[in-house]
């Protein structure tokens, strides 16, 4: 599966073009050594990939699935995160649900021996050329079910997953048990196969619900790229005894923000709340608000909460190591009809933020 010349000049000359113009202007009878149907996929995946996986667009021999495929693709920025998750002197890897490939092309290159499982035979193909073009070396191509392949799987350091969130009639799910595959009922194989379990779900997943749901739970990660929340990285250990949550946050210039607590703590804390609004109001990033650290975060940087059911925080001293969005107050009023009025007729443009 090559791209030939012709179909690479035509990308190159039409990526900046609507998919769907071009759909329409193409006679697939006319162009047919074009292939019009997978030239139009081929540039699609190019504008994805220009933001998502900049180091797959620079590479104009890559090949792209179909949008599904993109969409549940990890992006550059989350993968290369991946890799500090990996210990020291592990040598063996396999990402049982290799899909798009790109965890598995940033994850691989840490490892001496990579094998990458996809049941979808199409996607083999894709991925195989493209670990090719891309120059990676040690990595193996199975195009089995994650199962089938878990039950003859041999020891191994690390695992890899990320389940795919749509059933059968293309509708997305959220609960372990919806996804496939179905962690929950392959997880003992996991463990008693791999050192380093680590699961990839959708930041919709509610985290506490998902820890008890599965075993041996050594960490979450939940991880935003400029305060979106896009995955949750679960860890599984057969060591495993305790949790730690790691909130992440990966801005633009390398900059990362993590905050890290256990749930025991955050229950166990007792925290002052205040009826004042000091000098500062900060909000907390969007992962330590999924994370739900919503007192290890005031404690460990001494600003106030404002009412527990608001996660906004206030100091009279600006803390600039905060981890999150922090305003200087210039006035504040209770949002009665007449504050709302006088304060409107003062402004001419304001960004409204509710939390």
């Amino acid at each position: 599966m090559k791209l030939t010349q012709q179909q690479k000049n035509f990308i190159r000359q039409n990526e900046q073009h609507d998919v769907r113009e071009l759909a329409l202007k193409l006679d697939n009878g006319k162009q047919r050594e074009l292939n019009v149907e997978f030239i139009l996929k081929q540039i699609s995946g190019r504008q994805t990939a220009k933001e998502k996986f900049p180091f797959f667009y620079a590479n104009d021999e890559i090949i792209y699935p179909v949008h599904l495929s993109l969409e549940q693709a990890s992006s550059e920025a989350t993968a290369n995160y991946k890799v500090s998750l990996i210990p020291d002197g592990y040598k063996t890897f396999v990402d049982l649900t290799g899909g798009m490939g790109v965890d598995f092309t940033i994850l691989s290159q840490r490892f001496i021996l990579s094998v990458y499982v996809e049941q979808d035979p199409e996607l083999c193909e894709i991925a195989a050329n493209n670990f090719q073009t891309l120059g990676l070396q040690g990595f193996v191509v199975k195009n089995e079910a994650s199962e089938t392949f878990v039950e003859k799987m041999s020891l191994t350091d690390m695992v890899f997953l990320d389940p795919a969130r749509r059933d059968d009639a293309g509708r997305k799910v959220i609960r372990i048990e919806d996804c496939s595959p179905d962690v929950s009922e392959i997880q003992n194989a996991l463990l008693t196969k791999a050192k380093l379990v680590v699961i990839k779900f959708s930041p919709m997943l509610d985290i506490s619900s998902a820890v008890r749901s599965l075993k041996k739970v050594s960490e979450v990660h939940v991880v935003s790229v400029e305060n979106e929340c896009k995955e949750l990285l679960f860890l599984l250990s057969s060591q495993a005894e305790d949790t730690v949550y790691y909130a992440v946050n990966l801005n633009k210039g390398g900059n990362i923000e993590v905050f890290s607590f256990t749930p025991e703590e955050e229950r166990s804390l007792e925290i002052p709340f205040t009826r004042t609004i000091g000098k500062y109001l900060y909000e907390p990033n969007a992962s330590i608000l999924k994370a739900g650290a919503f007192k290890s975060v005031a404690q460990q940087y001494a600003v106030q909460k404002l009412h527990v059911n608001s996660h906004l925080y206030t100091s009279d001293n600006q803390i600039s190591t905060f981890p999150g969005r922090v305003f200087e107050v210039k006035e504040w009023f209770v949002p009665n009809k007449k504050n709302v009025k006088s304060f409107l007729s003062l402004t001419k443009k304001a960004n409204i933020a509710v939390r």
